[in-house]
């Protein structure tokens, strides 16, 4: 059976041969710039060339190597423009697909999975994968009371995989952190490892989907599929139609963009408030604008892969919306206290309440104003920003902690951000809050903060999202 290159000792020796082959491709940029070529022209074929190899490397051994791709790709908004062309194609490729495995290897799983007769289940079933991540291949079938349905298989060998290649690119983190500006790579690398467990365990995927469907059941915005069979390494759930996220990026226009981005803020909170829990996956690969069932119905957003998820009985903590409605009421000693008892600045650290209101203001300034333009000219800004060595943001930045507990909360946030500015959506950021983050109205009502009358779309400097 052909699957995941299993051996610890292949995945390793592919991926420590990505700094080798860096290096190697820098000294052949110098020997071009001394033949006469410019170091622009030069230094563009060289991104292009690296980025090519790594995602490569990344798809082709799936597991962790892949995923942590994926976590990265929706933060190519951040990077310079210079760099972010030649890297943005190789890395939407990692969002939807993915080396598959053959016809032979998948009918071998199903059959050891379920049982030889396997096909029994099914009406009918499409031999070639219609999608493939990280640690499996999603097939196309009926079901065999007609209903279309997709078949996720799990790699064999996956768990060792995703282990063997998360520990590796903890190793590797100092490389990939140029993919990332101003985002330490490590603890991104070490939260995925914590997930793993989880992720292969397809009993909990079905019991994380089974209540966003439940809590989702006819909602006019978002849809999502149910489960229908679940056995180990094998999920079932209904087949849902629709633009992928990434094609909308591409291709989509702006109405399109902006329902797209509207619906994702919103899921984002309305989500965990529904059902305790937070999904964590958020690359475009696994959302979809589903057409309504009619000509006059709204476009709903389609929402798949619930293996990564955060499990929070309460909601989202309720400080969160507390201390962001603080923050834009500029209640500067207030905010700092409550980032104090929360951990987010440690006791042996004096920092300035005003400089924090300051360092925090301009990245909440989407929920600042009814309607925000995410672009990704913005997010650029904010990561040169909080990147810079020179500056006073990123400076004060490396004095506040991440608590642990809000690692992925943290991680998912930004994820959502990314892809927002991906789609270059206009978004009405506050009214998400008011509905749906605990904490952020106050006694049934804002308090403070900017007023509406007047305010329009906010534009940030720069060339138009593409």
């Amino acid at each position: 059976m052909t699957d995941l290159p299993r051996k610890a000792v292949t995945r390793t020796a592919k991926l420590a041969a990505l700094p080798l082959s860096f290096a190697g491709r820098a000294t052949w940029s110098l020997g071009r710039r001394i033949g006469g070529r410019s170091a622009e022209l030069v230094g563009s074929e060289l991104q292009q060339r690296t980025a090519d190899q790594l995602f490569s490397v990344l798809g082709q051994l799936k597991g962790g190597a892949m995923k942590l791709g994926q976590a990265l790709s929706v933060f190519e908004s951040a990077l310079p423009e210079s760099m972010a062309g030649p890297y943005r194609a190789a890395l939407t490729k990692l969002q939807e697909a993915a080396p598959p495995m053959p016809a032979a290897s998948v009918h071998a799983a199903l059959a050891e999975r379920i049982g030889p007769d396997w096909r029994d289940l099914f009406e009918s079933f499409d031999d070639r994968p219609a999608a493939a991540a990280s640690i499996g291949q999603v097939h196309r079938a009926v079901w065999r009371d007609g209903r279309d349905v997709a078949v996720k298989i799990q790699y064999p060998g996956a768990g060792e995989a995703l282990l063997s290649d998360l520990t590796q690119l903890g190793r590797l983190a100092r490389l990939l952190g140029p993919f990332v500006p101003g985002m330490d790579i490590k603890p991104v690398v070490e939260e995925l490892r914590e997930r793993v467990a989880e992720e292969l365990d397809y009993a909990l995927e079905a019991e994380a989907q089974r209540a966003y469907a439940e809590a989702y059941r006819d909602d006019p915005d978002v849809v999502v599929p149910a489960v229908v069979w679940q056995g180990d390494e094998v999920l079932v759930t209904e087949w849902l139609t629709g633009e992928p996220l990434s094609r909308v990026i591409s291709d989509g226009t702006q109405e399109e963009r902006d329902r797209a981005g509207q619906l994702l803020a919103r899921f984002l909170f309305s989500g965990t408030a529904r059902t305790g829990l937070l999904h964590a996956d958020t690359h475009p690969g696994n959302f979809r604008l589903v057409p309504g069932e009619d000509e006059e119905s709204p476009a709903r957003l389609g929402v798949l892969d619930f293996g990564a998820v955060n499990r929070l009985p309460g909601g989202l903590p309720p400080v969160i919306g507390r201390t962001l409605r603080m923050t834009l009421d500029g209640r500067a000693d207030e905010v700092y206290e409550r980032l104090a008892a929360e951990g987010f600045v440690k006791p042996s650290v004096e920092l300035d309440p005003d400089a924090v209101l300051d360092w925090l203001l301009p990245i909440i300034e989407p929920a600042a104003v009814p309607e925000f333009a995410f672009s990704r000219a913005w997010l650029r800004e904010q990561a040169a920003r909080l990147a810079d060595p020179r500056s006073p943001a990123h400076q004060l930045g490396r004095r506040l902690n991440l608590p642990p507990s809000y690692l992925m909360i943290h991680r998912v946030t930004l994820s959502t951000i990314g892809v927002l500015c991906q789609l270059g959506a206009r978004v009405r950021m506050r009214d998400e809050l008011l509905a749906g983050l605990p904490g952020f109205r106050v006694d049934g009502a804002e308090s403070g903060g900017p007023e509406e009358a007047g305010d329009g779309p906010v534009e940030r400097a720069g060339p138009p999202a593409q």
